[in-house]
């Protein structure tokens, strides 16, 4: 049985979609991303984007307060900004503001996610080593 890494199934799965209908995958009508006026339906978008984006906020909030990375997992956020960008991309093809809005932003706070997870663990590592040395 062969078990490919996550990088390459990544890689596999980005050249495939590539590489099928290249044509289709150009953003055509980005002045409908910046008109002024809101349908019901992008308010709604707007609203329900709210909740799913700020779900990482109280994992990184925690971990800044305890200024630990203990009991954090940086590969969910990881992934996340990772498919995020996806979504940023079907906004964009779609038209959609309210889904580009939310997933640039959810982008930019699992980027910090993963920053601070790295930062503090760097901290941590670093204080057990100077206690074990």
């Amino acid at each position: 049985m062969i078990i490919l890494p996550i990088r390459q199934i990544l890689l596999l799965f980005l050249g495939v979609l590539t590489l099928y209908g290249c044509e289709g995958l150009l953003v055509t009508d980005t002045q409908s991303l910046l008109a002024p006026t809101f349908t019901r339906s992008e308010i709604l978008g707007l609203v329900a984007g709210f909740g799913t984006t700020f779900a990482a906020l109280p994992d990184l909030i925690s971990m800044v307060r305890r200024r630990s990375s203990t009991g954090m997992n940086p590969k969910m956020a990881a992934i996340m900004g990772a498919f995020q960008i996806l979504w940023i991309w079907y906004g964009l093809l779609i038209g959609s503001r309210p889904v580009v809005l939310w997933n640039l932003i959810a982008v930019v706070t699992n980027s910090i996610v993963v920053g601070a997870y790295r930062h503090y663990s760097r901290r941590e590592r670093e204080r057990s080593a100077t206690t074990a040395g």
